[in-house]
């Protein structure tokens, strides 16, 4: 079993910045593909990034050139960095993960089953 802890949601006014975390712990292998959703209220879930262990990155085209995923592999952890926050970024957010070779079959890593979730963390940008 795996286990996925998310930390780093918070609230701040349109233009800041948050950093959020996921850290995996359980069966993980090295093979892997981690992601990033959020749902706001009345909104379907969204895939907003991924990052899988060909170290291919996926984005969604609302978020390119503001949010960037990394991850630290020795931490089995995934990372988002959200840079210049607008409102329409409020939702929670859940990390996602998947084990073994199945994501290398994906077509879009952003609409794709993930194994393995979050508890979710809060992101509200507000002035």
């Amino acid at each position: 079993q795996v286990q996925l802890v998310e930390s780093g949601g918070g609230s701040v006014q349109p233009g800041g910045s948050l950093n959020l975390s996921c850290v995996a712990s359980g069966s993980v292998s090295d093979n892997y593909c981690m992601a990033y959703f959020r749902q706001a209220p009345g909104k379907d879930r969204e895939g907003v990034a991924a990052f899988c262990s060909d170290n291919m990155k996926s984005y969604a085209p609302s978020v390119k050139g503001r949010f960037t995923a990394s991850t630290d592999v020795a931490k089995k952890a995934l990372y988002l960095q959200m840079n210049n926050l607008k409102p329409e970024d409020t939702a929670m957010y859940y990390c996602a993960a998947v084990y073994g070779g199945s994501w290398k079959q994906w077509a879009n890593k952003l609409r794709a089953t993930y194994n393995y979730w979050g508890q979710g963390t809060q992101v509200t940008v507000s002035s």
